[in-house]
């Protein structure tokens, strides 16, 4: 990729990241739109966190992994501090695959 395009991408990138903040207070979208891309973008990180949890590159990723997130899940639900989340679910992970479990 040329530095001329790289240049271009990131002069983008930076523009859409100002114009946001900008035009919070100017431009009003309709609270149906609003609650809509609210929910998008919770739709985005399930699909990321799905996504790195049940595959490895193009293969699946075995039982420990989903396992792990499952223990993170509960956890979450049960409202546990972030790093006791954390380190549960990769202790378990580590435990499975101590195990032998792929």
């Amino acid at each position: 990729m040329s530095v001329g395009a790289v240049l271009v991408l990131a002069v983008g990138t930076y523009g859409f990241r100002v114009v946001g903040p900008l035009l919070r207070g100017r431009l009003r979208l309709p609270d149906r739109l609003d609650r809509l891309l609210g929910d998008a973008a919770v739709v985005l990180l399930v699909a990321l966190v799905a996504t790195s949890a049940l595959t490895d590159g193009p293969h699946l990723a075995g039982v420990a992994r989903p396992a792990g997130v499952l223990v993170a899940l509960a956890l979450v639900l049960r409202r546990a501090p972030f790093p006791v989340v954390v380190v549960a679910a990769a202790a378990s992970t580590a435990l499975l695959r101590l195990l032998g479990v792929p």
